[in-house]
Protein backbone atom coordinates (compact mmCIF):
# COMPACT_ATOMS: atom_id res chain seq x y z
CA UNK A 1 0.00 0.00 0.00
CA UNK A 2 1.92 3.34 -1.15
CA UNK A 3 1.94 6.23 1.21
CA UNK A 4 -1.89 8.23 0.80
CA UNK A 5 0.40 11.71 1.81
CA UNK A 6 1.81 11.13 -1.75
CA UNK A 7 -1.54 10.41 -3.56
CA UNK A 8 -2.19 13.04 -6.11
CA UNK A 9 -5.63 14.21 -4.47
CA UNK A 10 -4.06 14.37 -1.04
CA UNK A 11 -1.35 16.51 -2.56
CA UNK A 12 -3.61 18.80 -4.14
CA UNK A 13 -6.29 19.22 -1.47
CA UNK A 14 -2.91 20.29 1.02
CA UNK A 15 -2.04 22.83 -1.85
CA UNK A 16 -5.46 24.31 -2.35
CA UNK A 17 -6.18 24.54 1.33
CA UNK A 18 -3.23 26.50 1.90
CA UNK A 19 -3.85 28.47 -1.55
CA UNK A 20 -7.53 29.36 0.13
CA UNK A 21 -5.98 30.92 3.31
CA UNK A 22 -3.15 32.81 2.19
CA UNK A 23 -5.85 34.09 -0.07
CA UNK A 24 -7.77 35.00 3.01
CA UNK A 25 -10.86 33.50 1.53
CA UNK A 26 -11.18 30.87 4.92
CA UNK A 27 -10.30 32.85 8.02
CA UNK A 28 -10.53 30.51 11.44
CA UNK A 29 -12.31 27.46 10.82
CA UNK A 30 -14.39 29.31 7.54
CA UNK A 31 -15.10 27.17 4.65
CA UNK A 32 -15.48 23.23 3.39
CA UNK A 33 -14.24 21.23 0.33
CA UNK A 34 -15.29 17.81 -0.66
CA UNK A 35 -13.46 16.03 -3.50
CA UNK A 36 -15.61 13.46 -5.34
CA UNK A 37 -12.71 10.25 -5.91
CA UNK A 38 -13.29 7.03 -7.62
CA UNK A 39 -12.33 4.07 -6.11
CA UNK A 40 -9.38 3.54 -8.44
CA UNK A 41 -7.55 6.69 -7.22
CA UNK A 42 -7.78 5.30 -3.52
CA UNK A 43 -7.50 1.55 -3.77
CA UNK A 44 -3.80 2.00 -4.22
CA UNK A 45 -3.36 3.90 -0.64
CA UNK A 46 -6.13 2.60 1.47
CA UNK A 47 -7.69 -0.79 2.41
CA UNK A 48 -11.11 -0.14 0.87
CA UNK A 49 -12.23 -2.84 2.91
CA UNK A 50 -11.08 -1.90 6.01
CA UNK A 51 -13.61 0.58 7.82
CA UNK A 52 -12.09 2.67 10.72
CA UNK A 53 -15.54 4.34 11.64
CA UNK A 54 -19.00 4.95 10.59
CA UNK A 55 -20.45 8.73 11.16
CA UNK A 56 -24.16 10.07 10.28
CA UNK A 57 -24.43 12.25 7.32
CA UNK A 58 -27.44 13.77 8.24
CA UNK A 59 -28.53 13.36 4.67
CA UNK A 60 -30.27 10.32 2.38
CA UNK A 61 -28.26 10.62 -0.36
CA UNK A 62 -28.70 7.29 -2.16
CA UNK A 63 -27.22 8.36 -5.68
CA UNK A 64 -24.35 8.54 -3.82
CA UNK A 65 -24.02 5.39 -2.26
CA UNK A 66 -20.81 3.97 -3.10
CA UNK A 67 -19.14 6.84 -4.09
CA UNK A 68 -15.86 8.38 -2.49
CA UNK A 69 -14.99 11.58 -1.29
CA UNK A 70 -11.98 13.67 0.43
CA UNK A 71 -13.10 15.83 2.69
CA UNK A 72 -12.39 18.85 4.72
CA UNK A 73 -12.91 18.43 8.76
CA UNK A 74 -15.13 20.21 10.92
CA UNK A 75 -13.85 22.99 13.27
CA UNK A 76 -10.60 22.51 11.58
CA UNK A 77 -8.08 25.50 10.34
CA UNK A 78 -7.55 25.37 6.15
CA UNK A 79 -3.44 26.78 7.80
CA UNK A 80 -2.91 23.45 9.29
CA UNK A 81 -4.25 21.18 6.65
CA UNK A 82 -0.54 21.02 5.34
CA UNK A 83 1.05 20.13 8.57
CA UNK A 84 -1.42 17.11 9.60
CA UNK A 85 -3.62 16.08 7.21
CA UNK A 86 -4.61 13.17 8.87
CA UNK A 87 -6.34 15.17 11.38
CA UNK A 88 -7.70 18.31 8.85
CA UNK A 89 -8.91 16.04 5.99
CA UNK A 90 -11.24 12.41 5.83
CA UNK A 91 -11.81 10.40 3.01
CA UNK A 92 -14.96 8.47 3.44
CA UNK A 93 -17.33 5.90 1.32
CA UNK A 94 -20.65 6.89 1.67
CA UNK A 95 -22.66 3.51 2.45
CA UNK A 96 -24.97 1.17 0.80
CA UNK A 97 -28.60 3.00 2.73
CA UNK A 98 -26.89 6.28 1.89
CA UNK A 99 -27.05 8.15 4.94
CA UNK A 100 -23.58 6.75 6.94
CA UNK A 101 -20.18 7.94 6.18
CA UNK A 102 -17.63 5.24 6.23
CA UNK A 103 -14.40 6.55 7.68
CA UNK A 104 -11.56 4.40 5.66
CA UNK A 105 -8.42 7.52 6.51
CA UNK A 106 -8.21 10.99 8.11
CA UNK A 107 -9.81 12.81 11.04
CA UNK A 108 -6.99 10.81 13.14
CA UNK A 109 -8.05 13.05 16.45
CA UNK A 110 -11.07 11.96 16.51
CA UNK A 111 -13.54 14.26 14.44
CA UNK A 112 -15.43 14.37 11.68
CA UNK A 113 -16.29 15.55 8.31
CA UNK A 114 -17.57 19.48 8.14
CA UNK A 115 -21.11 19.80 9.44
CA UNK A 116 -21.76 21.79 6.12
CA UNK A 117 -21.31 18.04 4.41
CA UNK A 118 -25.01 17.58 3.63
CA UNK A 119 -24.95 20.71 1.81
CA UNK A 120 -22.20 19.80 -0.27
CA UNK A 121 -23.65 16.30 -0.82
CA UNK A 122 -26.70 17.41 -2.24
CA UNK A 123 -24.77 20.20 -4.52
CA UNK A 124 -23.29 17.32 -5.57
CA UNK A 125 -26.09 15.06 -6.80
CA UNK A 126 -27.59 17.96 -8.97
CA UNK A 127 -24.22 19.15 -10.40
CA UNK A 128 -23.40 15.51 -11.28
CA UNK A 129 -26.53 15.35 -13.59
CA UNK A 130 -25.22 18.73 -15.04
CA UNK A 131 -21.93 17.19 -16.11
CA UNK A 132 -21.00 14.11 -14.84
CA UNK A 133 -17.59 15.59 -14.72
CA UNK A 134 -18.06 18.13 -11.84
CA UNK A 135 -16.15 16.26 -8.87
CA UNK A 136 -15.72 18.98 -6.69
CA UNK A 137 -17.47 21.30 -4.22
CA UNK A 138 -15.52 24.58 -2.76
CA UNK A 139 -17.22 27.01 -0.02
CA UNK A 140 -15.51 29.97 0.99
CA UNK A 141 -15.82 33.65 2.15
CA UNK A 142 -14.06 35.74 0.13
CA UNK A 143 -14.53 39.44 1.00
CA UNK A 144 -14.94 41.23 -2.16
CA UNK A 145 -18.16 39.13 -3.35
CA UNK A 146 -19.18 39.56 0.34
CA UNK A 147 -19.03 43.30 0.44
CA UNK A 148 -20.87 42.94 -2.74
CA UNK A 149 -24.13 41.45 -1.20
CA UNK A 150 -24.80 44.61 0.97
CA UNK A 151 -24.53 47.29 -1.85
CA UNK A 152 -25.60 45.45 -5.07
CA UNK A 153 -28.74 43.87 -5.69
CA UNK A 154 -29.24 40.31 -5.58
CA UNK A 155 -31.17 39.66 -8.58
CA UNK A 156 -29.06 37.38 -10.19
CA UNK A 157 -29.28 38.39 -13.75
CA UNK A 158 -28.08 41.99 -12.25
CA UNK A 159 -25.13 40.45 -10.08
CA UNK A 160 -24.12 38.54 -12.71
CA UNK A 161 -24.10 41.09 -15.30
CA UNK A 162 -22.24 43.00 -13.26
CA UNK A 163 -19.48 40.98 -12.63
CA UNK A 164 -19.23 39.94 -16.51
CA UNK A 165 -18.52 43.90 -16.80
CA UNK A 166 -15.51 44.06 -14.59
CA UNK A 167 -13.07 41.52 -16.12
CA UNK A 168 -12.78 40.68 -19.58
CA UNK A 169 -12.61 36.85 -18.88
CA UNK A 170 -15.35 36.70 -16.30
CA UNK A 171 -18.07 35.74 -19.32
CA UNK A 172 -15.59 33.01 -20.46
CA UNK A 173 -15.26 31.15 -17.27
CA UNK A 174 -18.46 30.98 -16.25
CA UNK A 175 -20.93 31.85 -18.65
CA UNK A 176 -23.50 30.27 -17.01
CA UNK A 177 -23.52 33.03 -14.72
CA UNK A 178 -23.66 33.80 -10.93
CA UNK A 179 -26.33 32.42 -8.65
CA UNK A 180 -27.86 34.06 -5.61
CA UNK A 181 -29.25 33.06 -2.14
CA UNK A 182 -30.25 35.71 0.79
CA UNK A 183 -28.92 35.45 4.02
CA UNK A 184 -30.38 32.02 5.33
CA UNK A 185 -28.90 29.82 8.20
CA UNK A 186 -25.60 28.30 7.75
CA UNK A 187 -25.27 24.49 8.41
CA UNK A 188 -28.83 23.81 8.15
CA UNK A 189 -30.32 21.20 5.40
CA UNK A 190 -32.53 24.16 4.08
CA UNK A 191 -29.89 26.03 3.05
CA UNK A 192 -28.27 22.87 1.26
CA UNK A 193 -31.63 22.52 -0.69
CA UNK A 194 -31.66 25.56 -1.48
CA UNK A 195 -28.04 25.55 -3.03
CA UNK A 196 -28.73 22.73 -4.55
CA UNK A 197 -31.79 24.02 -6.30
CA UNK A 198 -29.63 26.92 -7.50
CA UNK A 199 -26.69 24.04 -8.32
CA UNK A 200 -29.09 23.10 -11.39
CA UNK A 201 -28.04 26.18 -13.50
CA UNK A 202 -24.70 28.14 -12.27
CA UNK A 203 -21.64 26.63 -10.72
CA UNK A 204 -21.26 29.63 -8.56
CA UNK A 205 -23.82 30.38 -5.75
CA UNK A 206 -23.46 33.52 -3.67
CA UNK A 207 -24.32 32.93 0.05
CA UNK A 208 -25.64 36.52 0.64
CA UNK A 209 -23.39 38.36 3.72
CA UNK A 210 -21.94 34.86 4.33
CA UNK A 211 -19.87 33.46 1.24
CA UNK A 212 -19.72 31.64 -2.05
CA UNK A 213 -20.44 28.13 -2.97
CA UNK A 214 -18.53 27.07 -6.30
CA UNK A 215 -18.37 23.50 -8.11
CA UNK A 216 -16.23 22.11 -10.96
CA UNK A 217 -14.64 19.29 -12.30
CA UNK A 218 -11.39 19.80 -10.13
CA UNK A 219 -9.53 21.57 -7.60
CA UNK A 220 -7.70 23.70 -10.15
CA UNK A 221 -11.39 24.34 -12.05
CA UNK A 222 -13.02 25.00 -9.16
CA UNK A 223 -10.58 27.32 -7.30
CA UNK A 224 -10.27 29.56 -11.07
CA UNK A 225 -14.06 29.74 -10.88
CA UNK A 226 -14.37 31.61 -7.31
CA UNK A 227 -10.81 33.89 -7.45
CA UNK A 228 -12.24 35.09 -10.81
CA UNK A 229 -15.74 36.21 -9.64
CA UNK A 230 -13.88 37.52 -6.36
CA UNK A 231 -11.12 39.37 -8.85
CA UNK A 232 -14.61 40.77 -10.31
CA UNK A 233 -16.13 41.88 -7.22
CA UNK A 234 -12.78 43.16 -6.00
CA UNK A 235 -13.04 46.15 -9.17
CA UNK A 236 -16.30 46.43 -8.50
CA UNK A 237 -15.90 47.36 -4.97
CA UNK A 238 -13.66 49.71 -6.00
CA UNK A 239 -15.79 51.57 -8.64
CA UNK A 240 -19.00 51.26 -7.66
CA UNK A 241 -19.24 54.89 -5.97
CA UNK A 242 -17.77 56.16 -9.06
CA UNK A 243 -19.32 57.28 -11.91
CA UNK A 244 -18.43 54.44 -14.65
CA UNK A 245 -17.33 56.24 -17.96
CA UNK A 246 -16.66 53.23 -19.65
CA UNK A 247 -17.71 49.39 -19.48
CA UNK A 248 -17.66 45.86 -21.29
CA UNK A 249 -20.83 46.13 -23.50
CA UNK A 250 -23.12 43.17 -24.44
CA UNK A 251 -21.34 43.70 -28.40
CA UNK A 252 -18.27 43.13 -27.03
CA UNK A 253 -19.18 40.70 -24.67
CA UNK A 254 -21.33 38.93 -27.55
CA UNK A 255 -18.00 38.81 -29.36
CA UNK A 256 -16.41 36.97 -26.43
CA UNK A 257 -18.63 34.21 -27.08
CA UNK A 258 -17.47 33.77 -30.59
CA UNK A 259 -14.04 34.35 -29.77
CA UNK A 260 -13.95 31.70 -27.23
CA UNK A 261 -16.91 29.25 -28.14
CA UNK A 262 -18.83 29.51 -25.00
CA UNK A 263 -22.72 30.65 -24.68
CA UNK A 264 -23.81 33.24 -22.12
CA UNK A 265 -26.83 32.36 -20.05
CA UNK A 266 -29.83 32.96 -21.82
CA UNK A 267 -31.30 36.10 -21.11
CA UNK A 268 -28.69 37.55 -19.66
CA UNK A 269 -27.27 39.42 -22.31
CA UNK A 270 -29.34 42.12 -24.72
Amino acid sequence: MKDILTAPFVIEMVRTTANMYAHGWDERNGGNISLLLRESDVRDYVDVNTVLRTIPTGFFAPELAGKYFLVTGTGKYFKNVQYDPAANLGLIRIAADGTTAELLWGYSDGGQFTSELPAHLMSHVQRLQADPENRVVMHCHPANLLAMTYVHTLDEREFTRTLWQMCTECIVVFPDGVNVLPWMLCGTNEIGIATAEKMKTARLVVWSQHGIYGAGKDLDETFGLIETAEKAAEIYMKIAHLPRKNTITDDQMHLLEQRFGVKAREGYLD
